[in-house]
């Protein structure tokens, strides 16, 4: 059995376990990555997974269309292996007559080798068809947006304006975003030495003065001085966060639902090293992630396993300068990012997020010392999980205002709300974010 026979296998694997088991691709495309015996081939499986996943509601829809009657559930991994199969010749450079060879050999891998007729003949039909394919699937808006029809109304509710191109970003692949560690070498220097030693090519973001953009990714061992701490990967729109808490020096923060660590590490940089930081996170494996973060930069904080909403379990009665709430979300802003999203999240999530993020803001709150600011964000663009809990909290709680997050230079790329900031994907090429800034009434934070 070819190598690239193996790799579509694992990728129809894969694909039936986000698809049909609800599990992330970042929690199982490891294991599969594993089974294969070169980079390269890894490499593959990646983008055929990722790529497969993006487009799988339109792919999905032209193979049903092909199909003269539904596929068996049990035989799931073969109608995963032909959208990856439909992946390959719509959209990827890989040459026609080795995308559909190594596909229909996959069905050997599979142990389904009466597929490899079907497989072959599908194939070939859409090499022939194409045309008449893709429009007929178009014709159905969720085909032709590549998204759930759910998320479309959704999306196009809480942006009229915005819609269309809010969509098309989320179809579109992300750059790499890099965090310089500006205490310890200037952005500018740093974009130097990545000009110097990557042929991917490199630019500085205006408004976050530690964001340096990738146009092609590359291995973190590839970034100069990754294992001395001069550089992490961080999205711009995650960057903005630092700036916008303003911790200073010497102040006590608190960083809710902190895993991976990107934003702990960061308010640590921006002061430098010089904050007593709390990051506190349910999950202990996340957690741990945080300790690598934090251990490489060589920065220090104190770590909680708990849930941050249940304060009675883990604080220590002492007020904080600064409280950053990272509320889970949706994640509705990074589905460039994690296409797995638009096949994992239902209507009602939006629902259970919302809740949560309302109950952490209440649960948080009073832990916020007189004058001192809270910093709310999600990754999401959903409005109600951004203005529309900001909005009920501080009709809840009079004590309490929203005040201005302002941009560090020039017009700004985001959309300025009645209490926040929301970032939009793709806008100056970075993830879709939300961020308010709470006070006490009567003090400036």
């Amino acid at each position: 059995m070819s190598a690239g026979s193996r790799c579509r296998a694992e990728a129809a694997r894969v694909l039936v376990a986000v698809a049909y088991q609800g599990k992330s691709l970042s929690a199982v495309l490891p294991d599969s990555q594993s089974r294969l015996d070169s980079d390269r081939d890894r490499s593959l499986l990646a983008a055929l997974c990722y790529g497969a996943t993006r487009w799988f509601p339109r792919l999905d829809l032209i193979l049903q269309a092909m199909l003269e009657r539904p596929m068996k559930t049990a035989d799931n991994d073969i109608r995963t292996l032909l959208v990856v199969g439909l992946y390959q010749l719509e959209y990827s450079r890989i040459p026609a007559h080795a995308a559909v060879s190594a596909t229909v050999g996959a069905t050997r891998q599979l142990g389904k080798p009466w597929a490899k007729g079907l497989a072959n003949a599908l194939l070939r039909r859409f090499q022939r068809e194409r045309d008449e394919l893709l429009a007929r699937a178009t014709a159905d808006e969720a085909a032709r947006w590549a998204h759930p029809q759910w998320w479309i109304d959704a999306v196009r509710k809480d942006w009229p304006e915005d819609w269309q191109r809010i969509l098309e970003a989320n179809n579109t692949e992300p750059p790499m975003w890099l965090r310089v560690s500006t205490e310890r070498i200037a952005t500018e220097k740093y974009l130097s030495r990545v000009r110097e030693s990557l042929s991917s090519s490199a630019d500085p973001n205006p408004w976050v003065g530690s964001a340096i953009r990738l146009d092609r990714p590359v291995g973190v061992e590839q970034l100069p001085g990754f294992a001395e701490g001069l550089v992490s990967v961080q999205d711009a729109g995650a960057q903005l966060a630092a700036g916008f808490l303003g911790a200073s020096p010497g102040m006590k923060v608190l960083d809710a639902c902190a895993a991976p660590g990107g934003k702990t590490a960061h308010l640590l940089q921006k002061a430098g090293g010089n904050l007593s930081v709390t990051a506190v996170d349910v999950s202990a494996t996340r957690l741990a992630r945080v300790a690598e973060n934090l251990q490489r930069l060589g920065l220090k904080a104190r770590l909680i396993e708990a849930d941050v909403g249940c304060t009675e379990e883990w604080w220590d009665g002492e007020s904080f300068d600064r409280i950053l709430i990272d509320a889970p979300c949706t994640a509705s802003g990074v589905i460039r990012r994690h296409p797995d999203i638009k096949l994992l999240r239902r209507a009602d999530d939006v629902v259970a997020m919302t809740a949560l993020q309302r109950r952490l803001i209440s649960a948080l709150w009073p832990l916020l010392r007189p004058g001192g600011r809270m910093l709310y964000c999600t990754c999401s663009i959903f409005r109600d999980e951004n203005e529309k809990n900001i909005s009920a909290f501080l009709d809840a709680r009079p004590d309490a205002r929203s005040q201005p997050l302002t941009a560090r230079s020039g017009r700004p790329p985001w959309q300025v709300m009645g209490h926040g900031i929301q970032v939009l994907p793709g806008d100056a090429d970075m993830d879709g974010f939300y961020y308010a800034c709470l006070t006490t009434r009567g003090n400036s934070g």
